[in-house]
């Protein structure tokens, strides 16, 4: 780093440096991995010395937290913003899913950097993160419940086992893809998770149904979601 980028690092706004580390952090982390970036490597994609690093992150695990927090942030505000104009809750939860694989999709580094190195830590349940966690898919949540108001789901089956089955089926079934094999079809995933949820949690005698056929067709729908989300990881 030369004496005149120093000094013309140094003179930019406090925030604007901010988001500079923050975007050098994401790119190095992403390169290599939480282990074998350094806050020098950091530093000097950024232009600045290693020490002003550390005036705005006490450290580098601080840096990577502040580095998810910003995405999750970025996140939330876009769904938001999505579902905002969006009339239904049926089209509204298929969004909701839709911008989740989405962000897995585009986003899979920051996704493997937060399994690995965030989730898996005993410090994660009631952090921050946590509680950014639970407002991001707290936005699936209360479309379901809207969903059991409106009679278009069963009333017996708890939310927050809904919610598990959207996010938990995801998760497993884009091991492979963060894994580095194969692709994500965020349309065909979005389209089959969504009948799963309202074409097979439908409340019993929903149209001219009988229980049987809403069983039947429940078992159809799981064979459709298998077929669309190909082989299992092993």
């Amino acid at each position: 780093m030369s004496a005149q980028t120093g000094r013309r690092a140094a003179h930019r706004p406090r925030q604007e440096r901010i988001d500079d580390i923050l975007s050098a952090a994401r790119s190095v982390f992403s390169q290599k991995d939480y282990e074998s970036a350094s806050m020098a490597e950091i530093a000097a994609l950024v232009g600045v010395s290693e020490a002003a690093i550390y005036r705005y992150f006490e450290s580098k695990r601080h840096l990577l937290l502040c580095v998810i927090r910003e995405w999750y942030l970025d996140m939330i505000k876009e769904n938001r913003e999505k579902i905002a104009g969006v009339q239904g809750v049926r089209a509204r939860v298929q969004l909701l899913i839709w911008q989740h694989l989405k962000t897995i999709r585009d986003a899979s580094d920051l996704c493997r950097l937060f399994y690995a190195e965030v989730r898996s830590r005993p410090d994660y349940v009631g952090s921050e993160l946590h509680a950014l966690n639970r407002e991001a898919t707290g936005l699936l949540t209360a479309e379901i419940e809207k969903g059991i108001a409106a009679g278009m789901l069963r009333l017996d089956i708890p939310v927050r086992l809904v919610r598990d089955l959207v996010f938990g089926g995801i998760e497993h079934h884009v091991a492979a893809f963060l894994a580095g094999r194969g692709s994500l079809d965020c349309d065909a995933l979005s389209n089959a998770l969504t009948r799963l949820v309202f074409d097979g949690l439908q409340p019993p005698g929903a149209g001219s149904a009988s229980i049987a056929q809403t069983v039947e067709r429940l078992e159809r729908v799981a064979a459709r979601l298998e077929g669309a989300l190909g082989p299992r990881p092993a």
